[in-house]
């Protein structure tokens, strides 16, 4: 089922210890900030959701990362603790709310096969960064999304994502299309509508 409108009101915030614990590969950070860039994210989508990363076990070090694109850095990895404790500008705490969901598909997929796919594409564009140009192509996707127009094929992204272009990326390796209405690019609200993709719990920040 998608996400309800109403998830982060409903679900009680739950301690990062009991959250780590139930995070698997290819699970989703759903992020409802309020700093400047997530509020034009919000603006331009009428949705709650601002910011999305992709977490994945590296069991060898005992460790939960969260592969993310942000403003002015690009594609960069962080541990879970990090990443719901600050912004990528390093506001701390964090400044809103933070899902955990889960696409119900990756329950099909396996590390050992497919599930490769994703996880090299994902590491893959580790410390890509954006070049004005492409920061402004971004943001004029976002606005076109705004008005509801339909994107010209040459400000569609190609090496440069917002976070959630990424994510669908990442689930486009292994098959995985997220729906979207072909408006500008694709929102973290369009992930959370897949009616594929439910809520598994929300993170207490701090």
């Amino acid at each position: 089922m998608a996400i309800q409108p109403d998830v982060l009101q409903t679900l009680k915030p739950q301690p990062y210890d009991s959250i780590r614990e139930v995070v698997r590969d290819g699970d989703l950070l759903l992020c409802s900030a309020n700093d400047g860039f997530s509020r034009l994210i919000r603006w331009a989508t009428r949705s709650p959701w601002s910011q999305l990363g992709i977490a994945f076990r590296l069991e060898e070090v005992d460790r939960v990362l969260v592969l993310e694109c942000v403003e002015k850095i690009g594609v960069r990895a962080v541990p879970l603790s990090t990443f719901i404790s600050r912004t990528s500008s390093g506001v701390h705490p964090y400044p809103g709310k933070i899902l955990l969901a889960r696409h119900g598909a990756m329950a099909a997929k396996t590390r050992r096969k497919p599930w490769k796919k994703m996880a090299a594409f994902a590491f893959q564009r580790l410390g890509d960064r954006f070049s004005q140009a492409e920061t402004f192509k971004i943001a004029l996707r976002i606005a076109v999304s705004r008005f509801g127009r339909r994107l010209h094929p040459s400000l569609g992204p190609k090496d440069e994502f917002i976070c959630s272009e990424y994510v669908a990326r990442c689930l486009k390796a292994v098959g995985v299309e997220v729906p979207w209405d072909g408006l500008g690019f694709v929102a973290p609200s369009d992930i959370a509508n897949d009616p594929r993709v439910e809520a598994v719990a929300q993170i207490r920040t701090r």
